[in-house]
């Protein structure tokens, strides 16, 4: 592959930095001329950036680290919202109904995925916040560090910030980036993708609310919650969340639109949720927090631990799951409906 081809295959701009540097050193071009990176990524850093900022300033002012969530659900949809109708309305004077109107199918299905995945989130956030009225007993231990807030801005804040503009591509980079795609239109592969969003979205909505339940109503206060969905693994919220996540890369490929890079938007959520945040830091803390507060509850965890899987259900024990097959048909019937909304209206 000669070195133009593989230029090219970057989607590096065109546009001339100077005529000596195109025309005989096109590989010192910065990185900064790169597409996407244009296009997309220094866009949504300064979005994302400017967020985690603000949060940070509302956290240290109320002495709560949560603040951080609330960007981590709302900023994509201010993202996405902004790449795909913002933009044509405020700097092209574009009508909002033509705006949205102009929008394809598959666009239509991102914005409005990422809307309700973010929608959710930040109504639990919100909701959880407001009931306990203080911070989430998982940055406590964090807060103790002595000198923390002077640090935080840059220790957790803007990471996340920049960790979330990565973990958010799928979801915004195509209303930004017109670069080189992965070719391949599959129509069934639409609805595959649908369905698995949904699917993913009932999972950690059902889990969500049967451990909300669990902790209103529950008469042994020192057991784990192993019913419901939390019967098919041991973090069905993760999971579900992961599988949302996936289904905009491959709805995105089947509808020709999905930039190679875009891939590692999925892949770098996957990782955060099995192996940086997720499973393992909440196990974590729940080790810490039972084995001081609860030898009884410590317990029940261990065994929990032995009977179920962190983050997929083993299907050769689960395939008679009834709750396996009640989110699986949840998927199933969002992509019908989906379908059928196309189709006839």
């Amino acid at each position: 592959m000669s070195r133009q081809t593989y230029l090219s295959s970057l989607d590096i701009d065109s546009a001339p930095v100077s005529s000596t540097i195109t025309e005989h050193y096109p590989w010192q071009k910065t990185l900064y001329d790169v597409g996407i990176f244009k296009d997309c990524i220094y866009p949504s850093l300064a979005l994302h950036g400017g967020l985690s900022v603000v949060a940070y300033g509302l956290g240290r002012l109320n002495n709560k680290v949560e603040t951080k969530d609330f960007i981590w659900a709302t900023a994509p949809i201010i993202n996405a919202w902004w790449g795909a109708v913002g933009r044509r309305v405020f700097q092209r004077g574009i009508p909002m109904t033509q705006a949205l109107g102009a929008l394809s199918r598959p666009e239509r299905l991102i914005l409005g995925g990422v809307t309700l995945w973010g929608g959710r989130l930040f109504t639990r956030i919100f909701t959880r916040s407001r009931r306990r009225g203080k911070d989430n007993p998982l940055y406590d231990e964090m807060k103790s560090e002595p000198g923390f807030w002077n640090k935080a801005l840059f220790s957790t804040y803007l990471p996340e910030a920049l960790f979330q503009v990565l973990i958010t591509l799928p979801m915004t980079a195509p209303f930004y980036h017109q670069g080189a795609v992965l070719s391949g239109y599959h129509p069934y592969m639409q609805s595959i993708a649908v369905g698995l969003f949904f699917t993913g979205f009932a999972l950690e909505t059902l889990a969500d609310r049967q451990l909300d339940e669990h902790k209103e109503t529950s008469i042994d206060e020192h057991s784990m919650l192993k019913d419901g969905v939390w019967s098919l693994c041991r973090h069905p919220n993760y999971l579900g969340d992961a599988l949302v996540h996936f289904s905009f890369p491959l709805l995105l490929y089947a509808s020709d639109m999905l930039a190679p890079i875009e891939l590692l938007g999925s892949v770098a959520n996957y990782a955060f949720l099995r192996y940086l945040g997720g499973d393992k830091a909440t196990e974590s803390a729940q080790e810490r927090r039972y084995s001081v507060s609860s030898s009884e509850k410590h317990a029940d965890l261990q065994k929990y631990r032995n009977e179920k899987h962190a983050f997929w259900p083993d299907f050769t024990k689960e395939y008679d799951n009834r709750w396996l097959w009640r989110v699986l048909g949840a998927g199933a019937a969002g992509a019908v409906i989906e379908q059928a909304i196309h189709t006839y209206l």
